[in-house]
Order: C-alpha cells, then structure tokens, then sequence
C-alpha cells in the first residue's frame, strides 16, 4: 500500500523495540513485570479506559465447540466519529467538515501503514504470550491480544496523528463528549482536549495488557512525526471556514 502525505513507510527513524530477554534483571523482563502488575490491580477507572478504547473490530467469544465474532468499531473509526462530533458542536461548515475528515483519514491511513512497517520490521512478542511463558502461565489480560506484532502500539500512533489534525482545525483547548462506545455499552467520557483523548487511548493499551511501555512512549513519538509531517507539507488553510 501506497502512503498519501508520507513519502514512505520508512520515513521516519522509530527506534528499535527492546532487546527480548527472560533474564529477570533486564530492562525487556521488567517491561512485562509492569504490565503483568497493572493488570491484576486495575482500578475502577483504568478498566474503564481500557474498555473504551478497545476498538476491537472483530472480538472473539467463545462457548464450549462455539465460536463467534462480536463486531465493533474500529480504532480508525472511533477517531472518524470524533471528527463528526467536533464538527457538529462546533457547526463546521461544509467545506470545514469535509477538509477536517480528509485531514484526519490521512493522518489515520499514513500513520497504520508506518506503524504497521515497525511492527513486522520488529515482530515483537505480546505480553500475554511472554507473561504465560515466564512469568505467570494462567494470566490473561483484560483485552483480547491481537493477532499481530506487538511494538509500536497502533492506537498510540494514529491517536496523536489524528489529535495533531484536529487541534489544528478546532484548537488545542477543544473540549468535547465523545460518546462513540455508547452503542456497545459503554458510558461517555469527556475530554478537555484532542491530545488528552490521545494520550488516555495511547495508556489504555497498558492498562489493556496488549502492550508493553516503550511501544507505547514510542509509538506515540512517531504519531506525532507523522502529523506534524501532514501538517506542514498539506497546510491547513486558515481560510476554511
């Protein structure tokens, strides 16, 4: 796949993800220390960030021989439906609504495929997957693991792409409800900014046991690279209105 505003999907120098050990003085062990300790004292409030940012298009049930799919939005989609939110409560106009929904797809599409280009260039093991084999073998995390590579984490980097976008088009201070779970249960969570709604969908990874910290810190390192990026070879017209 072809990147839209990137030059490529390597256009950006994401560090190497940690060094893999099981020696439990390394800094790799003590990475999925933290994450195996976080998911057995959740708070109330960490459950719900978790389960709000999960995005899991595609969550497997199972019950005894049957298996099924519970079908949900998308990480990609739930920042779609901020954008909506945004240009509604603000009554964007036409032209600024559909600029910011363009602005915000490029930053969603180039910032997957960069991501998705350290994850394989990496292929890092998940916690779960290291946690049951050195640590704890009957530990589950709160998410469902993903069946790809782990580091960078995806959310962290097209959430601070996407929020870099947005706060260009509304302002850093934009205040905003975003109900976009409501439909599958889940209360609305109010947000001061685009980049405090980032930053919480970025740690919810941890606190879902998907991911380790450095893909995280980093991963949202490179979300902002790529929206800065966007922002300054397609700048956003002060003229739309």
């Amino acid at each position: 796949m072809r990147t839209i505003a990137l030059d490529s999907s390597q256009q950006f120098a994401t560090p190497q993800s940690s060094t893999f050990s099981v020696d439990s003085s390394s800094g790799f062990f003590n990475q999925a220390m933290e994450v195996y300790k976080i998911g057995k004292s959740l708070t109330d409030r960490q459950l719900e960030i978790a389960n709000f940012w999960d995005c899991n298009p595609f969550n497997v049930n199972t019950s005894g021989h049957m298996l099924f799919a519970t079908k949900k939005l998308s990480p990609g989609g739930h920042w779609i439906n901020i954008t909506k939110i945004c240009c509604i409560k603000s009554s964007a106009t036409l032209v600024k609504s559909a600029a910011a929904y363009l602005y915000t797809a490029i930053a969603l599409y180039d910032g997957f495929i960069a991501c998705w280009y350290v994850k394989y260039r990496d292929n890092l093991i998940r916690p779960e997957t290291f946690i049951n084999a050195n640590i704890d073998a009957h530990w589950k995390p709160l998410l469902q693991t993903p069946p790809f590579p782990e580091y960078p984490s995806g959310h962290s980097v097209i959430s601070t792409a996407a929020a870099i976008i947005l706060t260009g088009f509304f302002g850093e201070n934009f205040s905003f409800a975003d109900d976009t779970e409501v439909p599958y249960g889940l209360p609305v969570r109010h947000f001061k900014s685009f980049m405090a709604a980032a930053n919480e969908a970025a740690n919810s990874r941890f606190y879902g046991g998907i991911h380790f910290k450095d893909a995280i810190i980093n991963g949202q390192k490179l979300g902002k690279e790529i929206g800065d990026y966007i922002v300054k070879k397609i700048p956003l017209s002060v003229n739309i209105q």
